[in-house]
This record gives C-alpha cells, sequence and structure tokens, in this order.
C-alpha cells in the first residue's frame, strides 16, 4: 500500500505519503488563496521524501471540507483527477475529522476552523474521537452558548477566544493524521464531493439582455 494523502480545506495545504505502516513523506505549505500554486510542488516533495513515483500509489485521501470554495475545489478536483488517472482507491474525509484525529482528550470536545463571515465550521466529538455532531457552519457566540463548557481545538477556537474555550493545540487538518486514520480505519469515509455547508461567496452575474 501506498497512500497520497492532502487537505486545501483551510490555509494550510499539508500533504503526507503513507506506507501502510507508517508515514514516509510529508510536506506543508501556507497560503489563503495560494492552493491552486502550492498543492502540487508539495505532492512532489512528500513524494520525493518518500522515495516513490506516482505510479507506485494505490491509494489517495483528501479533505472535503467543510471550507472555502476554492481551496476545497482544488484539493478535491486534484484528487479525482490522480484517482481516475492512476486507478487508485478514493478515500474522502471530513476535514473536522482530521483535526480531531490529532487529539487526545477525555472527556468530549470541539473542533471550529474559520468559516469566514466572522463564523466558524465546527464538529462535537467524544473522548473516542468520534464524531457525535456536525458539521455545522454558526456564529461563535451561538456554538458557545450551545456547548459552553467544551474545549475547542482547530484555529476557530483561537480565532474566537473571546467567546469559545480554545485547547491551544491541533490547530490545522495535517495531512498525517489522515493517512494514518485511513489506514486504521478510523474515520468515516465520505464522497469526494466538496462539503461546502452554505453557498460560495462568488456566483455569476445575470446578464438582463432585453432591450
Amino acid at each position: 500500500m501506498l497512500l497520497l494523502a492532502f487537505d486545501t480545506a483551510t490555509p494550510a495545504i499539508t500533504v503526507a505519503v503513507h506506507d501502510g505502516s507508517t508515514v514516509v513523506g510529508e510536506a506543508t505549505g501556507h497560503g489563503a488563496m495560494a492552493h491552486g500554486e502550492l498543492l502540487a510542488p508539495a505532492i512532489r516533495d512528500a513524494m520525493e521524501q518518500a522515495g516513490a513515483a506516482m505510479a507506485d500509489l494505490t491509494d489517495v485521501a483528501v479533505g472535503v471540507g467543510p471550507g472555502p470554495f476554492t481551496g476545497l475545489r482544488v484539493g478535491v478536483v486534484t484528487a479525482l483527477t490522480l484517482g481516475s488517472t492512476l486507478g487508485l482507491v478514493q478515500h474522502g474525509v471530513c476535514s473536522l475529522d482530521i483535526v480531531a484525529a490529532d487529539v487526545h482528550a477525555d472527556t468530549e470536545f470541539l473542533v471550529a476552523t474559520d468559516a469566514r463571515r466572522k463564523e466558524v465550521y465546527w464538529a462535537r466529538y467524544g473522548a473516542d474521537g468520534a464524531r457525535l455532531d456536525g458539521p455545522h457552519v454558526s456564529f461563535p457566540a451561538d456554538l458557545a452558548n450551545q456547548h459552553p463548557d467544551l474545549l475547542t481545538y482547530g484555529r476557530g477556537g483561537d480565532l474566537y477566544a473571546d467567546v469559545l474555550r480554545p485547547a491551544g493545540e491541533a490547530q490545522d487538518p495535517r495531512a498525517s493524521a489522515l493517512a494514518s486514520a485511513v489506514v486504521a480505519g478510523r474515520v468515516i469515509e465520505l464522497p469526494l464531493e466538496p462539503l461546502y455547508l452554505r453557498r460560495p461567496d462568488a456566483v455569476p452575474a445575470i446578464v438582463n439582455n432585453r432591450a
């Protein structure tokens, strides 16, 4: 087995290669509007670190969001293209679940990421990392009112530390956590379709052709 995993649901572009036993290659990039420019070089670097060629891959895993329209589209389309071209087994995973896979907790917790518009994408998890509720998109104050006692992992907690309870760790999705969770069968797999939760900011202009 040789699994290529990546996530582009946040400004942190993350890539990992897993050989079925351990992570053998890893690369990262960062850019809120540069997913298309950064993902391919990160994949190349991770594959070189693993000492493998693209033809050696057997599986591809991708975080399907929730996240902004453009970033998600880059990751999902790349995974679909690689899967189709190379005949790979495809794995889609909620990006909030990827953050949760890095959390070691004794009680329930939240994962929240930046949804822009002063909102967060979030989900609630059990101490074992299993998703109990979500994903949703909400205002931070509404989330805090709903779950006032739960620690929040992910960038959303830090961004809105005035109302949420940030845990201070497990901030961004990591492809190494995604790959390890997929190999271990510890995630709920989803279709390779972007999970937006709401309509994109950009919409086609409506042209009135009537004289």
